[in-house]
């Protein structure tokens, strides 16, 4: 499988006059290897040149992660020295002839510890962007890939469900956002999490992206979670909102046009549209009601193995959607100082539409009778 998709990202290199990449700790280096390493002291930088075997630099210490491969890998080591480290990286570059070539890497991930060394062992590289590559490559999930974001969505899901009946007035976000940490883990997320669940009631509901609080839950509110779980390197990403007690008549409004306007980009999901349509369908049903100011953020980012990554579903997107693509749709409406709705589904595109890898109810429930 890794060396498959070694040969498909140097195929799109190619086609782009990219001669090869190189890769530091990360979720495309786990993608395009199967090797797990986190960010440290202790750079590890994967090569992967055309028409050379993959070569790798990492500490002595990490070594016995390279047994049962399923491709050939030279190793380079070094040992906890730093003082030998360059040469090591001078040896690495050098073995795969990185002079005079053009390297890609990512600019989100590669830091300038490991830039550093690179550059001083080859000056006559030029290393350029290659997120579009790899955003080719990962965007297109297989269907072990679309399983594994499935049992991500399963396991938030069940999570979730199993907490409803205990919230009650007078819990504190806090609280809720830790019982629910507790559950993910409980039904079988791993560890870590995509991110520390979202849970903000009534006026701390119209920030996106609140910090659960100190603040009790009150009769009322809106109550906003925003949450997820991990699945052998997969991630889901979910949100509903709920009522606790009897809610106002804007607030059950502006839930119901969050319901329709979720409704609305996943029914334009399908093969050959493209981002910003979705974000249009999504968009111009809270615009069509006057709430458009009070929509804030993008409708959508793709999901796989990180919670955020290719394709970003936003008014300036023109990228094609393809099968095997997925993404959420989470369209919101925030009114500060009173309230926010949001609904988050994990969207697949399938060969002739596309489907909801999550199902749980999207209408206003109430947690509190």
């Amino acid at each position: 499988m890794f060396k498959k998709r070694q040969e498909a990202i140097l195929s799109f290199l190619g086609d782009k006059g990219i001669d090869g990449m190189v890769l530091n700790a990360g979720p495309s280096l786990v993608y395009f290897s199967g090797l797990h390493f986190h960010l440290s002291e202790r750079p590890v930088v994967f090569f992967l040149v055309a028409g050379k075997k993959p070569l790798i630099i990492l500490p002595a210490l990490e070594e016995p992660k390279l047994e049962g491969l399923d491709f050939e890998v030279d190793p380079l080591t070094y040992p906890d020295d730093p003082a030998r480290w360059q040469e090591v990286f001078t040896h690495g570059c050098a073995s795969v002839g990185l002079r005079g070539l053009n390297i890609g890497f990512e600019p989100r991930q590669l830091r300038m510890l490991e830039y550093r060394y690179l550059r001083a062992a080859s000056a006559t590289t030029k290393f350029d962007s290659c997120d579009e590559a790899i955003s080719q490559c990962r965007s297109l999930k297989d269907q072990d890939e679309v399983s594994r974001l499935q049992t991500a969505v399963t396991i938030a899901q069940d999570s979730l469900k199993s907490i409803l009946p205990q919230l009650t007035v007078g819990l504190t976000e806090q609280e809720v956002a830790a019982e629910l940490a507790i559950e993910l883990y409980r039904h079988g997320s791993e560890h870590p999490l995509p991110f520390s669940p979202i849970v903000s009631a009534g006026p701390n509901g119209a920030n996106p992206h609140a910090k659960p609080s100190a603040r009790k839950l009150m009769e009322g509110d809106l109550l906003v979670i925003d949450w997820g779980a991990s699945w052998q390197g997969y991630a889901s990403d979910l949100t509903r909102t709920f009522a606790i007690g009897e809610v106002e008549p804007e607030a059950r409004h502006i839930h119901e046009l969050v319901k329709k306007a979720n409704e609305a980009g996943r029914a334009a999901a399908h093969p050959g549209a493209t981002c910003s349509a979705i974000d249009l369908a999504a968009r111009s049903v809270i615009e069509a009601a006057g709430y458009g100011p009070f929509f804030r953020h993008r409708t959508g980012h793709g999901i796989g193995m990180e919670c955020h990554e290719e394709p970003y579903i936003h008014g300036g997107n023109i990228d094609v959607l393809k099968p095997g693509m997925t993404f959420t749709i989470e369209p919101g409406i925030y009114l500060a100082g009173k309230y926010g709705a949001r609904i988050e589904d994990d969207v697949l595109i399938t060969e002739n539409g596309s489907r909801s890898l999550s199902d749980l109810s999207r209408e206003l429930i109430p947690l509190v009778e």
